[in-house]
């Protein structure tokens, strides 16, 4: 009774290994035909292409590792810079180290020397300090991956941005330096001048034309044909650019500005920012529901994860560089709330990036959820924001 069953089964299993045999040669066709016709050159032939491949085999290697190691990744960055030893506002002239007392001497000695009047020092920008060391991140302790070649050449022609693979890094890349980018405009129309009263501060200016650079660059274009200079060239002089800035504040030879319209201002640039990316994420959400075969989800999520990252450090150097308004305002604890809530949603980074319904029960909606945090973050702005303008 069971021989006809079992028949049925072995001819299914049969064709089932058939035709996965068929596909695997199908596959692997190319290799075994590139195969027969490389083993039947000479050696000048052979030695080139090898050559090629094996460099080849080398980039895509150097590529895989860049993409997926993270180098000095840490949500809890911000506590390096130790912004609670700071005592004042940017800019604000530190008190003069007091004089060390001469000892006594049992001898007459002759009158002294007037002292030199002590150099005067101010406290620099904690703004600064943190946007340069978010661009150290981004271009020096890690590479920056979307100007790299491997990447403008994309996946057999597909921009990796349109794929499912090695591109979360460069979105969480991008996310970074767009939050830079918009600190450096801040700094030079407004915190690092007197309104209406002083010019453009050339070090600040630099910054924020170098930053505002294509961030897919690299040695050679087509549009302009010719070589050119690559991205992190550009970011890594913006950087250099803010720490002159920085020296020159600290020796009272530069401005920043630290009244309450500039916070303001600032605020509201912020928040108008990552209003725009909620936004973008609702879109995504609302209108590709693809689950975990979204192959742009991953790039929304990573973006706006990275434009967080970096403003959760921006935010609380701010509220160093502006201890004196906020201490005026009474905002200290709505300040330190709004911190809190940046960096919980740094906490959220799921393996892989999942566009799911809304209404859903297998696949989640990561997008919704980082779409949630931000609005809680721009709602916080918008109340800090109104406190302020009161």
């Amino acid at each position: 009774m069971l021989d006809p069953v079992i028949a049925f089964f072995r001819r299914m299993f049969s064709a089932f290994g058939r035709g996965a045999s068929m596909a695997i040669a199908w596959l692997f066709w190319p290799l075994r035909a590139a195969h027969g016709w490389y083993t039947n050159r000479n050696g000048l032939i052979k030695i080139p292409i090898a050559a090629a491949v094996v460099l080849l085999v080398g980039l895509y290697g150097y590529f895989f590792w860049q993409t997926q190691v993270w180098s000095n990744f840490n949500p809890d960055y911000v506590a390096s810079y130790k912004l609670s030893e700071r005592t004042l506002g940017a800019g604000q002239e530190l008190p003069a180290a007091a004089a060390p007392t001469p000892a006594a001497s049992t001898t007459e000695a002759a009158p002294a020397a007037p002292a030199a009047p002590a150099a005067r020092s101010c406290q620099s920008s904690a703004i600064v300090d943190v946007a340069a060391g978010l661009i150290d991140f981004n271009v020096d302790q890690n590479a920056w991956i979307s100007s790299m070649l491997l990447y403008r050449a994309g996946l057999f022609g597909i921009d990796w941005d349109n794929t499912p693979f090695l591109d979360n890094k460069a979105s969480f890349q991008r996310g970074v330096n767009q939050a830079v980018r918009r600190t450096s405009v801040e700094l030079v129309d407004s915190l690092g001048r007197v309104r209406g009263t002083s010019g453009i501060d050339a070090n600040l200016q630099k910054a924020r034309g170098n930053l505002q650079f294509d961030e897919y660059s690299w040695y050679f274009g087509l549009d302009p044909f010719g070589p050119k200079t690559p991205s992190p060239s550009y970011y890594r002089s913006a950087a250099e650019s803010l720490r002159m800035f920085n020296t020159s504040l600290a020796q009272c030879n530069s401005v920043f500005d630290g009244r309450a319209d500039n916070l303001i201002q600032f605020i509201d640039r912020i928040a108008n920012d990552i209003g725009g990316t909620s936004a973008i994420l609702r879109e995504r959400s609302e209108n590709y529901n693809g689950g975990w075969f979204d192959t742009r989800a991953d790039d929304r999520f990573w973006f706006a994860y990275g434009q967080l990252y970096g403003y959760y450090g921006i935010l609380a150097a701010a509220g160093a560089d502006f201890s004196q308004v906020i201490r005026e305002r009474n905002l200290t604890s709505l300040w330190n709330d709004t911190l809190l809530q940046t960096r919980a949603a740094l906490r959220i980074q799921p393996l892989i990036i999942s566009n799911g319904d809304e209404g859903g029960w297998i696949m989640p909606s990561h997008l919704a959820t980082m779409g949630f945090y931000v609005l809680r973050v721009r709602s916080n702005l918008v109340e800090l924001r109104s406190v302020l303008d009161r």
